[in-house]
């Protein structure tokens, strides 16, 4: 039975790494705001918007519970996951966590990118206001982040940490 969570602020590589890490491993990935949204047929800025962010961390957490028992995957979690409930105490309960670590510069570059408006708490934001946003979110959650087993840095998201978990 394998399980890894991956952690860390919106886009610092979770989903993409996880997609990869599933592939290579031939395990399952889930991305977890996409099973959010597949389950309740709402996207997370709908959700957001129909029960505020208190209603959509109760679900987020629940959702959690249930991917954690699952077996042979690979979980992105969304980036305010680990910071409520007990939610990182979940993930490192059942199995390996591993924080990709990214300056805020890195995060509002891969943002930028990637685009902000499918993301709720960064739509809409001049480039001057989402760095302070990230900047100031990153370290309010950092201490959550931290509580990972295994921390890899943005820029070397390498299959080798995986290799020593997955072997």
């Amino acid at each position: 039975m394998k399980r890894i969570f991956l952690v860390g602020f919106m886009a610092c590589g979770k989903t993409t790494t996880g997609r990869r890490i599933a592939k290579k491993y031939n395990l399952d990935f889930i991305d977890l705001d996409a099973y959010i949204e597949n389950r309740f047929h709402k996207t997370v800025s709908q959700i957001f918007a129909d029960k505020g962010e208190e209603g959509f961390r109760n679900i987020e957490r629940n959702m959690l519970q249930e991917v954690a028992g699952f077996e042979d995957v690979v979980i992105a979690a969304g980036g305010g996951t680990p910071c409520f409930f007990d939610n990182m105490d979940i993930m490192n309960d059942a199995g390996e966590t591993v924080y990709l670590k990214a300056t805020p510069e890195m995060l509002c570059t891969s943002l930028t990118m990637n685009g902000t408006a499918k993301r709720p708490l960064v739509a809409n934001k001049t480039k001057e206001e989402l760095l302070d946003y990230v900047s100031t979110t990153l370290a309010k959650r950092e201490p959550f982040y931290q509580k990972a087993k295994h921390i890899m840095a943005f820029d070397d998201l390498s299959d080798k940490l995986f290799d020593d978990l997955l072997n």
